[in-house]
């Protein structure tokens, strides 16, 4: 069993369409990234790789390879966790926090789970994703971006 953390942090920015989870969420702004800037996503996709020793998103995933460019990060969690089938791992659980004062999260939740079990290849009940707010206090409580934090528990298959 291996444990791995991940944490993302983007800022906001006018004329771009939030996504959180891989599900779209109805925002006034969305996040500024090389791809579609989905912090839940990329925590997990770190979470993953830090758990395998693979590095991190920026090494697998270079925000300078035009590849990248306006990905839909939905398929970065995909070839993340093909890479650890590839190496032998399968994921137990992932547990992750979104840290954002607005928009509230709460009806999106259950969709998110759903999203993130479907490309994990594992069932709902080991994925949990919670959201809180920070109190209107640092930069999320400003409404300036959002972060996120992934935890994950994967173990060898072979």
């Amino acid at each position: 069993m291996r444990i791995g953390h991940g944490y993302d942090v983007h800022r906001f920015c006018e004329d771009r369409k939030l996504f959180l989870g891989g599900v779209e969420i109805p925002h006034t702004k969305g996040l500024l990234g090389h791809s579609d800037a989905d912090v839940l996503l990329h925590a997990v996709c770190d979470a993953l790789l830090g758990a395998a020793a693979l590095g991190d998103i920026g090494k697998l995933f270079p925000d300078n390879d035009n590849a990248y460019k306006d990905i839909d990060s939905k398929i970065l969690l995909k070839k993340t966790v093909e890479l650890l089938a590839q190496k032998g791992y399968k994921i137990s659980n992932i547990d992750c926090t979104v840290i954002a004062q607005k928009p509230k999260l709460a009806p999106y939740i259950d969709e998110m789970r759903h999203v993130i079990a479907n490309i994990c290849l594992v069932d709902i009940d080991y994925i949990n994703v919670k959201a809180t707010t920070e109190e209107k206090l640092g930069f999320t409580g400003r409404e300036e971006g959002i972060s996120a934090h992934a935890v994950c528990l994967i173990e060898n298959a072979k």
